[in-house]
């Protein structure tokens, strides 16, 4: 399949661009202290910490009242840059691990989190205020990130979809973790901020990376006529995994457009069509919304999730932008349109802030391009009752119940800070 899409040429100088990230040098013993971690998802979203009962309304308080010594260095922020910087850096001084470019987890963070992390690290490095401060912080994500590289997919056959092309692993690869499955929407995340990195950056090798990934996922479109509505990115690459999903082909749309304006590659805005119209005639529902999946037999899982219905949203934006078509933008709205009247403040609020992040990022792309005003309206509303209500001494925020804070929700309110106090035209 690939042959018909990426000509060999650009395979080879992807992959090789992307295997030359920085190499991540860990401490003997690591990688035998992260076997036995459970399949990813399961546990990806094993809270850090649980706030008992009462705890929360008592941490809140001494966060309001404590007061601490201004610092003569570096920018005077206030509003939403000051909260997404904070918010930053209690990230870091609760969930990175110094030296390693890792963040913790079991012992090290799923890739999921770990994107989000890399995507908060993006956002805030794209406030205009922050952007020469955080070119460390970019460096060290890369760092991190390469510990997660299967660089040919060597080892264990990893399930129906196996191929040669590099990819990142769910968890930490090998020798220092236990690698394993490789998920297409992380993958897809991933790509996403290398593309954002290279437009900060123009280093070649966040470009080659996100490249590297397109074509990882570009192998994975099922195109077997034995599938129900045939076609499709699948969730991952474990054996007998055939749901292919919104949030596996639209994010991959996102990347391959990213890659388009940057490369001028025909082959990327013909994938991006490809796997839009896709998920329009397989997963869009009777209220301009979409559901989570398709199965084999093509049953689709209607469960509505903000994140799915934010992805097409942009996917939708980028497809109108790159070719000028105002069908794309007509179904966005739709979709924008019919969400905010679904997903109101309790539905969010129900949900883990990474699927609100990712929302809000897709609304408030298209609101750029529509100047339509919900977008930031809701987002900061958002953000603002979780810095009154879900707020804990040193800056660390809850979700769920019983409140509980995890990388991933941290990462999901900087981002959303970071957006907030940036243009949009660097969210994608």
């Amino acid at each position: 399949m690939l042959a018909t899409v990426l000509d060999r040429h650009l395979r080879r100088a992807a992959l090789a661009v992307l295997v030359c990230l920085p190499v991540i040098a860990l401490a003997p013993g690591d990688a035998a202290a992260a076997k036995g971690v459970s399949r990813y998802p399961t546990r990806a979203t094993r809270p850090a910490f649980t706030v008992r009962p009462g705890q929360l309304g008592r941490a809140h308080a001494a966060a309001t009242k404590k007061k601490t010594k201004k610092k003569k260095s570096g920018p005077i922020l206030r509003g939403n840059p000051a909260r997404a910087l904070l918010s930053f850096q209690a990230m870091q001084k609760a969930y990175y691990i110094l030296g390693s470019g890792l963040y913790k987890g079991e012992p090290f963070s799923y890739l999921w989190p770990f994107s989000q992390a890399l995507a908060a690290t993006v956002s805030v490095a794209n406030v205009p205020a922050l952007r020469t401060t955080m070119t460390r912080e970019l460096k060290a994500r890369l760092v991190g990130l390469r510990a997660y590289l299967d660089p040919n997919n060597s080892g264990t056959p990893e399930g129906t979809f196996l191929s040669t092309l590099a990819g990142f692993d769910g968890t930490v690869a090998p020798p220092v973790g236990p690698g394993g499955a490789k998920y297409y929407d992380d993958n897809a995340w991933i790509g996403i901020e290398l593309m954002r990195i290279y437009r900060l950056t123009r280093e070649s090798s966040a470009l080659g990376g996100a490249e590297g990934i397109m074509a990882f996922e570009m192998e994975g479109w099922q195109a077997s006529p034995q599938l129900g509505c045939s076609g499709g990115v699948p969730f991952s690459n474990l054996p007998g995994n055939t749901d292919r999903n919104t949030i596996t082909t639209a994010p991959a749309a996102q990347l391959a457009v990213q890659l388009y304006k940057v490369t001028a590659n025909p082959q990327y805005l013909q994938f991006a069509v490809q796997a839009y119209e896709w998920v329009r005639t397989c997963l869009l529902l009777g209220t301009n919304m979409y559901g989570d999946h398709v199965n084999r037999r093509g049953l689709i899982e209607p469960h509505l999730y903000s994140y799915t219905q934010g992805v097409m949203i942009g996917a939708g934006t980028l497809l109108y932008q790159a070719t000028g078509n105002s069908a794309y933008l007509y179904e966005a709205r739709q979709t924008a349109t019919a969400s905010l009247a679904y997903f109101t403040p309790e539905r969010l609020g129900a949900e883990n802030p990474f699927f609100p992040s990712i929302y809000f990022r897709n609304l408030l792309y298209l609101d750029s391009v529509t100047h339509d005003p919900p977008g930031p309206k809701i987002a900061q509303a958002y953000v603002d009752y979780a810095w009154t209500h879900l707020r804990l001494a040193g800056n660390l925020f809850v979700a769920g119940s019983p409140p509980s804070g995890q990388l991933l929700v941290q990462a999901a309110i900087v981002q959303i800070y970071a957006l907030l106090s940036s243009p949009p035209s660097t969210y994608f």
